[in-house]
């Protein structure tokens, strides 16, 4: 695993884009042994003006200013263990963050940035934090509703890597993050699904939302195409 940065580190990544009202991104690499390995971060502006930020990635000066004109950077959300590497630099660029983390990783994620929160109040009835179940409380979810739909942003919950070649892509299969479909990535299963069924139950909650929009995952494209329909094959997988 890649050792959290101390100060403000950045590697290669595209642009801050919309993704839908008050909702942006940035794909972000990280480099391995074997491959590079695709992140994401999300941020959700608040009714309030502030920004969420979902598993953060240290970005260039100029998509920081940009994401800085979008709103004041209020929250920082840990969604896992694994999720830490870039914490300690944004808690410093804005001391004032709110840093929460999953219950299940707050000790993990204390090692690197003191965490405020594992059960957010956000100031917004729009944007729900939850632990997930049948993870052991080491996972987090975001529920963002807006007009057009919800949105459902998860982290290692689901791997959705589709352009891989070579040796590193042949690695990132077999680890269950890359291939033709959304997956629950194998590591995931090892390390952190305690109880199948659980998670399969709240996959199906998912998918009963009437207007669940898209799935924003960590490392993969987006699910857009028929995310209810996704999520019952993900739940059946695990049943």
């Amino acid at each position: 695993m890649t050792k959290p940065h101390l100060e403000w580190k950045v590697l290669p990544h595209g642009p801050l884009s919309a993704i839908d009202e008050g909702i942006w991104a940035a794909v972000g690499e990280i480099p391995m042994p074997l491959m590079d390995l695709p992140r994401r971060m999300t941020v959700v502006r608040l009714r309030d003006g502030g920004l969420v930020i979902w598993s953060a990635i240290a970005l260039d000066e100029a998509n920081m200013e940009r994401l800085e004109t979008l709103g004041r950077p209020a929250f920082l959300i840990v969604p896992g263990e694994h999720h830490r590497i870039d914490a300690s630099s944004w808690k410093f660029r804005y001391p004032e963050l709110q840093v929460v983390s999953a219950p299940g990783a707050r000790e993990k994620t204390e090692d690197v940035v003191p965490v405020d929160s594992t059960s957010p109040d956000f100031g917004d009835p729009d944007v729900l934090f939850c632990a997930v179940p049948g993870t052991g409380d080491e996972e987090a979810a975001l529920l963002v509703h807006r007009p057009n739909g919800s949105t459902l942003i998860l982290n290692d919950l689901i791997g959705n890597i589709r352009d891989t070649e070579g040796f590193g892509g042949w690695v990132l299969r077999k680890m269950g993050l890359a291939g033709d479909a959304a997956q629950v990535p194998k590591a995931t299963e090892l390390l952190i699904v305690e109880d199948r069924k659980a998670l399969a139950a709240q996959m199906n909650r998912w998918a009963a939302l009437p207007d669940l929009r898209r799935i924003i995952v960590s490392h993969g494209e987006i699910i857009e195409a028929e995310p209810a329909a996704v999520l019952r094959q993900l739940a059946q997988s695990l049943a």
